[in-house]
């Protein structure tokens, strides 16, 4: 019996059937349970079809009713949430999952105009309660902070900025070193512009004999 043992054990095991071969042994020795799982596969895709259009139009309904910010999805399993999820990105609104898995887990979808703040998704997180009251009074608050903050900024810009060069040093061969309002010479109008005294003129003939000796150069053309 011993010397048996020992032959066996020396012999190589079979080969471990591989995950096609298994399919195929279950195909040969059990065709009717594979006729009815792939009925059951067609029937289950039939039913998230038609769970998905029914999907479809309640979030049109959504978008069309402007009174809704936000909707809450019953508690459904992984698979029907993915495909809420995937009609929600499709149709550019927001979607977060709640609860516990295989207990109470559920979607709420919300508008882009309508999104929740941190808070008002950490309280959803928490099974708390919350309002649209409160979500208007964190923005407001939220705006109120950055308009301080910025002003604060730009102050602290003003007060504390140096520049990094003089302008009178860096253009001290146009206006000297003497401000520009400094060293400019006041002027004053001149009202005699365009007038030349007879003194000064080239031609000291008059109009009268300038005309009579153009007509004269006319005459001889």
């Amino acid at each position: 019996m011993d010397f048996l043992n020992s032959i066996l054990d020396s012999m190589e095991k079979p080969p471990a059937k591989s995950d096609k071969e298994r399919a195929l042994m279950k195909i040969i020795l059990f065709p009717e349970q594979q006729e009815v799982m792939k009925k059951n596969q067609v029937l289950e895709a039939n039913n998230l079809k038609i769970f998905r259009e029914q999907i479809e139009e309640q979030v049109n309904n959504f978008l069309k009713d402007d009174f809704l910010g936000q909707y809450s999805f019953p508690p459904m399993n992984q698979i029907c949430r993915s495909i809420i999820h995937d009609v929600c990105e499709i149709a550019n609104i927001l979607a977060y999952s709640f609860g516990d898995e295989e207990i109470d887990r559920h979607i709420v979808i919300f508008k882009k105009e309508h999104a929740p703040s941190e808070e008002h998704l950490n309280a959803l997180r928490k099974g708390e309660e919350w309002n649209e009251g409160q979500d208007k009074q964190l923005r407001e608050k939220e705006m109120y902070l950055k308009k301080e903050s910025e002003k604060i900024d730009s102050n602290k810009i003003n007060e504390n900025f140096v520049p990094n060069t003089n302008y009178q040093d860096k253009y001290e061969h146009l206006i000297g070193k003497r401000s520009a309002l400094v060293a400019a010479r006041k002027t004053k109008t001149n009202c005699n512009y365009g007038c030349v005294s007879s003194e000064n003129k080239r031609d000291q003939r008059s109009i009268e004999q300038t005309l009579a000796d153009i007509r004269k150069k006319r005459r001889k053309i």
